[in-house]
């Protein structure tokens, strides 16, 4: 099999790294008037200018041909139709199913999965609505007025983005929490404010054995029992993203309050699943559906658009051109929107998860680089903190310009001026500083720093689905190319292994671990003797215990 790196497309794109590196993106403005008309492009709600980008016309040709010689066309349709594509567990990829507004059959081990993804969706369509009418009552028959989603990774990341990027659309009267870190003050920090008669939590887990989950789900319920009382209604007050209805009901979850979703969505991929009901409570049915609209469109796009129209499909080439060819190591994400502001930790964990990866599909060791270092903040503050890096330090970055153009009421001077911030930056980046003057090297910026410029029409749920989607396929093109496996990690699975290891052993058998860690859990059990386990019996958090306390605590109108 021929090797990437061997391959006419790849040798012509080296060739052209050579030749261009040393061109000025302001020249081929100079010498093509209209290559923002040619080197920009819409899709719905959301508009790309990549014109800012040291790429030729030639380097993009060549570009579009390494994706036209790709595996891309066949990766993609056996995506879509339900064939395993994840190779490495033997599953196939589907949370494109989980946004689909048609009928058309989606055969899994020979059957059609399209009429459990409807089931879900009605379920949480009931329930959210329950919740935010105010029928769902907790214990004692008030309302729900705080949502707890407990989750790490892509069960935390995705929805907690979504609902604080749509926090203009929430219900007034509930309020949003997301508890991920295992750190226990983050929890506490959370249910210090809550009511627990008041308060409904959301057990997000695919398997309902995630540690981190786990321990701050259990954390959650023994502070429930102990303020709410031992006779109180769990069933009431905790529900379940998970397909495992066997420990979501040991815990004391309802069977009919377990929100299935299945072994083919990736953690990272799952917003679109029942992981998103915290989206749906946050933003009604109707939104959470817009959602999925707006990511379906851009499927439809995905699937359809030629190569070389295709805004996934450019994005991912754009970003091969600087990893593979011109030296890049990162992306930066740099949203200038507010609510945009838990993005850039998203695309980091879809990025670096999925093609963090340096074995091809085949196992054998790749001999380029793979997904970049994804890192980034929001653009006015990022403009006073890592900018100066970016426009004068020794570092390629290219970046990612992302706005909503439309203000919200009363805010139009503060919107006007982030949007132009933006602009000027991207201006600043691309032109620099040195005008042929004779300026003090210090006061000089290089310029010729690439970027690309995404605008929202304006934040909706339509739009940011659409946008997610955006960077998902991209992702995916990027990983076809680069004949990796996107959609395991086995990488994350080691470290939890390990961790499991090391709780076990900590009072017994640490000799098979490397004298450093010997020597730092050494330490650790000055501070643990009992192994960190002095609350671990969940027999104190039972139905039928005498309670021990009652009191509450005052509840903020903010969000965690």
């Amino acid at each position: 099999m021929l090797q990437l790196t061997r391959s006419v497309s790849w040798q012509a794109l080296t060739r052209l790294g050579e030749v261009t590196r040393n061109d000025r993106i302001r020249d081929y403005f100079a010498a093509d008037p209209k290559r923002f008309e040619k080197m920009s492009l819409r899709v719905g709600g959301l508009f790309l200018d990549y014109s800012k980008h040291h790429i030729s016309d030639e380097v993009m040709e060549a570009l579009v041909e390494l994706a036209e010689h790709s595996a891309l066309v066949q990766r993609r349709a056996q995506m879509f139709s339900g064939d395993i594509i994840n190779v490495t567990e033997n599953r196939p990829v589907l949370h494109t199913a989980l946004r689909s507004q048609t009928n058309t059959p989606v055969i899994v081990d020979g059957k059609d999965v399209m009429p459990e993804i409807h089931k879900t969706r009605e379920q949480i369509r009931a329930f959210s609505e329950a919740v935010r009418s105010g029928e769902w009552k907790g214990f004692d028959g008030q309302r729900i007025r705080d949502v707890v989603n407990i989750g790490i990774g892509g069960s935390d990341l995705g929805p907690n983005m979504a609902c604080r990027a749509l926090l203009k659309h929430r219900h007034p009267e509930i309020n949003f929490h997301f508890v991920s870190n295992v750190d226990g003050n983050h929890i506490q920090k959370v249910l210090k404010r809550l009511d627990p008669a008041t308060t409904l939590f959301i057990v997000s887990t695919k398997t309902f054995s995630t540690q981190e989950t786990l321990l701050n789900a259990k954390t959650a319920r023994r502070w429930f029992l102990e303020h709410a009382g031992q006779d109180a209604d769990v069933g009431a007050h905790f529900v379940a993203a998970s397909t495992n209805r066997k420990a979501a009901k040991e815990f004391g979850i309802r069977e009919e309050n377990v929100f299935e979703f299945w072994a083919w969505v990736g953690g990272r991929y799952s917003m679109w699943s029942s992981i998103g009901l915290p989206i749906a409570l946050s933003i009604g049915y109707e939104g959470f559906m817009e959602l999925l609209e707006g990511a379906h469109e851009m499927d439809q796009h995905f699937i359809n658009a030629p190569m070389a129209e295709n805004m996934p499909v450019l994005m991912a080439l754009i970003g091969i051109w600087y990893i593979n060819f011109m030296g890049a190591e990162t992306q930066a994400i740099v949203p200038y929107d507010q609510a945009l502001h838990q993005l850039p930790a998203f695309l980091q964990q879809l990025d670096m998860e999925s093609n963090g990866k340096s074995v091809d599909i085949f196992g054998r060791p790749v001999d380029y680089k793979t997904g970049p270092i994804v890192w980034g903040e929001t653009g006015s503050n990022g403009q006073h903190a890592f900018f100066q890096l970016l426009h004068q330090g020794t570092r390629y970055v290219p970046i990612d310009f992302i706005a909503s153009l439309k203000p919200e009421p009363g805010t139009e001077e503060h919107h006007f001026a982030l949007i132009t911030n933006m602009l000027a930056q991207a201006n600043a980046f691309m032109e620099g500083s040195q005008d042929g003057s004779n300026l003090d090297p210090h006061y000089n910026c290089p310029g010729n720093r690439p970027s690309s410029t995404l605008l929202l029409d304006e934040m909706t749920p339509r739009n940011l689905g659409a946008l997610i989607a955006l960077y998902e396929h991209k992702v995916f093109v990027q990983g076809v190319i680069w004949n990796i496996n996107s959609f395991d990690q086995w990488g994350v699975q080691l470290g939890k292994r390990i961790a499991g290891e090391i709780s076990a052993r900590i009072d017994t058998d640490v000799k098979a671990f490397d004298p450093s860690t010997q020597g730092l859990l050494a330490l650790v059990r000055e501070h643990f003797p009992a192994g960190g386990a002095t609350q671990a019996d969940d027999s104190n958090d039972k139905p039928g215990k005498k309670a021990k306390g009652s009191t509450t605590t005052t509840r903020k109108e903010t969000s965690s």
